[in-house]
């Protein structure tokens, strides 16, 4: 089962791995905060997650995200 991710919300885990707050990545994408989490919510609901880090975990194992530097 492959879950898709938007560009947004792939944008977003990206800045998380790479330990951004949800503060910083708000200020980098010119959105709210509460657009973040909103956009890491959906993420964890889709996947049905707790959590950023099992999120993340997860993401890593489907293949949606890597761990690699930009």
């Amino acid at each position: 089962m492959s879950y898709i991710l938007t560009s947004r919300e792939k944008e977003i885990f990206e800045y998380l791995i790479e330990n951004y707050s949800t503060k910083e990545i708000a200020e980098i994408l010119k959105i709210s905060e509460k657009t973040v989490r909103n956009h890491i919510s959906n993420v964890m609901q889709k996947l049905g997650t707790k959590g950023r880090a099992s999120t993340v975990v997860e993401l890593i194992k489907l293949k949606e995200l890597s761990i690699e530097r930009r």
